[in-house]
């Protein structure tokens, strides 16, 4: 891809540049993978296990480009732990575009399909509501027991854990809410007046107001592993964008730069609750009172984000890895010994 003037020119072979450069299918496996995900719909592509819609615009196929190039970026960074660990996922396998995978990636795991054979267990399913997994005694398992990833629990459980109200009853409740739906995925929130009828299958939550500077809302995705938040994304968007899955910025941030050390404490807290073990927390602060409030909970994010920058991103990646590794060790995992690396930015991408 490169820029001409105001506008952005993506080659033709941008499928074949997809295909060609995963490390982990051939163009047919990929193929198969992508149309058992995904189905094709009036609104663009459909994500079976959620129902959320793609749109076949030209941002799609950039951000296809922009994954590509961190693709064969993350081939070529060195690996924390070759061939030392074996990670199953289950019961979805968790495809290229998934950070849980690409963490895996960065870590240099061996990916096997017995759970029998693995030495960490990492339950991956999209649906908002899953089964437990069960693991042996010396597997160390990720997220089986988060269960419950619905909008109600995580609102109940950053009032709990904040101590701040975010859900409200929309046939009470006077003045601007969000409606959304409780399934994992949708993106489908707005902005409604209250008091308004509720509708089936929708939660409520009081409009947090996480206006930035510019005209401009901003996100804290927080990502966790092993119970524990590594760094933050801070993802921004125009006002009028709020409740879209895209970002016109990205930046990573450290913890310490974003939060309290009693509100990394209160974060770490909720991951627990929720029982999430690996995956991302959306944190919004209310620009008024300085509150921080978790709308929602993902334990099968993709990522980095799109719009961050090819450095970041494998420097994400390579954090996170080393946070999986960590948490491998504290649980009685196998002793792998963490090796000196070159910082992600050295490797040529």
């Amino acid at each position: 891809m490169r820029r001409v003037g105001a506008k952005i020119e993506v080659k033709a072979n941008w499928w074949h540049a997809m295909t060609a450069t995963s490390s982990y299918a051939t163009t047919p496996q990929l193929l198969r993978q992508l149309t058992s995900d995904l189905r094709p719909t009036k609104r663009g592509l459909q994500v079976r296990a959620t129902g959320h819609h793609v749109p076949l615009t030209l941002g799609t196929v950039i951000d296809v480009w922009r994954w590509t190039s961190f693709e064969r970026a993350l081939r070529k960074a060195p690996k924390l732990a070759p061939g030392r660990v074996k990670i199953a996922f289950t019961p979805m396998h968790a495809r290229p575009w998934y950070f849980a995978r690409s963490i895996a990636d960065y870590l240099g795991a061996e990916i096997v399909t017995d759970i029998a054979d693995a030495d960490v267990v990492w339950a991956f399913n999209d649906a908002t509501f899953t089964d437990e997994v069960r693991v042996a005694p010396h597997q160390l398992a990720l997220n089986a027991n988060c269960i419950d990833v619905s909008k109600t629990l995580v609102g109940r459980l950053s009032e709990e854990v904040f101590g701040s109200t975010l859900t409200v009853d929309p046939l009470t409740y006077n003045g601007p809410m969000v409606e959304k739906s409780e399934i994992n995925g949708a993106h489908d929130g707005q902005i409604v007046q209250g008091p308004a009828p509720r509708r089936r299958g929708s939660v409520y939550q009081r409009l947090v107001d996480n206006r930035i500077d510019g005209g401009m809302v901003e996100d804290l995705r927080t990502t966790i592993m092993g119970g524990m938040p590594v760094l933050v994304f801070r993802k921004r968007r125009s006002v009028g964008e709020r409740f879209q899955n895209s970002n016109s910025q990205v930046e990573m941030a450290e913890l310490t730069d974003v939060f309290t050390p009693g509100e990394i404490n209160q974060i770490a807290t909720f991951a627990r609750r929720l029982k999430l073990d690996a995956g991302g927390l959306d944190v919004l602060r209310d620009r008024g009172t300085g509150e921080l409030f978790v709308v929602d909970a993902n334990k099968t994010d993709m990522g980095p984000p799109m719009a961050l920058p090819i450095e970041d991103k494998l420097r994400a990646t390579g954090l996170m890895a080393e946070a999986l590794l960590r948490h491998i060790d504290a649980a009685g995992g196998r002793n792998v010994r963490t090796p000196t690396l070159k910082h992600p930015l050295e490797v040529a991408v």
